[in-house]
């Protein structure tokens, strides 16, 4: 399997780069990265696209991820999704499912992302998707026959577009906290606030 993690936005609304923006000491992309790399589930693939060197020096330095650069980032968050699942089939066509996840959860956790993917080894559905403020989102894990999907999806839309359209085929963990998502500098004062 593989794990694709979208970190390529500019964070238009938060003024600077939310990727950086300390959580408990560590950026938000360096979280998102080790959840992601502890799982030790498969190749995890990082798409990045604005600030693309000073994002890339967070990660190298500590992780021995794939990095790979969306030069249409700014096309959207689906154009992103794109990018990373057709690097991970051109270097495994075989590849049978993905985890999509994004940066800007600050909650993300390894012990969430195992949960995910140990429920899509034992559940029918195709999705596996995150379950928070009574909706189903990401992180979100999809067999390969969800592939052709993910890869037309619009390049403004997410992969929770995908899942929306097929909730007769998502089977969903609890993610608690998974709603706070980091989007202006309001969100993350906040945040810190409730948290720490």
């Amino acid at each position: 399997m593989g794990i694709i993690l979208l970190a390529a936005g500019s964070s238009s609304r938060m003024g600077q780069s939310k990727q950086l923006l300390k959580v408990n000491g560590k950026s938000l992309l360096y979280k998102s990265v080790k959840a992601a790399a502890d799982c030790k589930a498969g190749n995890v693939v990082v798409v990045l696209g604005n600030n693309f060197e000073s994002h890339k020096t967070e990660i190298k330095k500590n992780f021995s991820v794939e990095i790979i650069e969306n030069l249409e980032w700014q096309k959207g968050m689906g154009n992103t999704l794109k990018c990373g699942l057709s690097y991970l089939l051109k270097k495994d066509p075989k590849l049978n499912q993905v985890l999509i996840c994004v940066c800007d959860q600050p909650l993300l956790s390894t012990e969430h992302l195992q949960n995910i993917i140990s429920t899509a080894k034992i559940c029918e559905e195709s999705i596996v998707a995150s379950y928070y403020s009574t909706t189903a989102g990401v992180p979100g894990l999809f067999k390969s026959n969800f592939f052709d999907q993910l890869l037309s999806i619009h390049d403004q839309d997410g992969a929770k577009s995908i899942v929306q359209k097929n909730l007769n085929k998502v089977k969903t963990v609890d993610f608690p906290g998974g709603e706070i998502d980091l989007d202006t500098w309001s969100d993350y004062e906040t945040f810190l606030k409730k948290n720490f």
